[in-house]
């Protein structure tokens, strides 16, 4: 698969906005607009669309599904050649974004779009995820499934249909998140997804990649490449930062001494700390308490 990705960091989890159908007939072409403000998700039911975005030029069949950006100029290329239905979802996030060539791409602009998200959320100290969803692909059966679901909520008054239509739009992004991995990326997915949990349990004690290889059964070059393909770092520096985001919440939720909070996390040694907390955050554990946290 050679389609780019749309890299999203959560939270927030990109919200739903709209739904519905169209149909096009023979000689009619696809919309022309330009920044319509939205992500625009079309999926063809039915027949063969002609979309460009920017320039770039799809045919999509049935089966296929594209998401066009927000600041993007979208029309059709050509008219419809058959009898075409499509789906289309409008959503949007108040997160940072990007689009990007592939997944090395991804991982290799994380750190950077997880800072950028950071101001731009004003999620200073939450924890962040990725989320990757291709610009375009078949769409999968359970996709599909959760896609309908969208429409069976027409019955439910408003405020349940609302509620409901976002937690189903949630799934649909999970769905197509999974589906972007290839059959040989499952296993990487589930030992990464270990390890992170292993760090999370355990972060306050001491872990290194012998306990890592010992905890999980993998040898820790394995362990690292899996780690580095799903998080985009190794399992010690995920560690670290791990350390690093839950000073960061006893920094601002207690009063505890640095020294203390440091030795609560995982570091033995406090410069070590204020060295590693400098380098992430740019500044010292003692200038982050006074900017952040209230005083008497």
């Amino acid at each position: 698969m050679n389609a780019s990705i749309l890299h999203f960091i959560s939270p927030p989890i990109p919200y739903f906005v709209d739904c519905g159908h169209a149909s096009y007939d023979i000689g009619d072409y696809h919309i022309d607009r330009n920044c319509i403000g939205v992500f625009d998700l079309i999926v063809v039911i039915k027949g063969s669309l002609p979309v460009s975005e920017n320039g770039g030029c799809w045919q999509l069949n049935a089966g296929e599904w594209i998401i066009l950006l927000p600041d993007g100029h979208h029309y059709g290329f050509a008219p419809c050649t058959v009898q075409t239905e499509i789906i289309w979802i409008h959503f949007q996030t108040f997160g940072s974004w990007q689009e990007c060539a592939d997944m090395k791409d991804c991982l290799h602009q994380q750190q950077a779009l997880m800072a950028e998200h950071k101001n731009k959320a004003y999620l200073n100290h939450s924890d962040l995820c990725s989320i990757f969803i291709p610009k375009h692909m078949k769409i999968s059966t359970k996709a599909m499934e959760q896609l309908e679901l969208f429409f069976k909520q027409e019955a439910e008054p408003k405020s349940m249909r609302n509620w409901r239509r976002q937690a189903i739009f949630q799934s649909f992004l999970q769905q197509l998140d999974r589906d972007l991995a290839e059959p040989s990326d499952i296993t990487a997915f589930h030992l990464a997804e270990q390890i992170e949990l292993y760090i999370r349990n355990h972060y306050m004690d001491d872990i290194t990649n012998t306990v890592l290889q010992k905890a999980l059964n993998y040898h820790p070059n394995y362990l690292a490449k899996n780690m580095f393909k799903v998080f985009g770092m190794t399992p010690m520096a995920y560690l670290q930062h791990y350390r690093i985001e839950q000073s960061k919440r006893l920094l601002l939720l207690t009063s505890w001494p640095v020294a203390r909070i440091a030795e609560e996390v995982g570091f033995h040694h406090l410069s070590h700390y204020s060295s590693c907390f400098s380098k992430k955050e740019g500044i010292t554990p003692s200038a982050f308490r006074s900017k952040f946290a209230k005083t008497n």
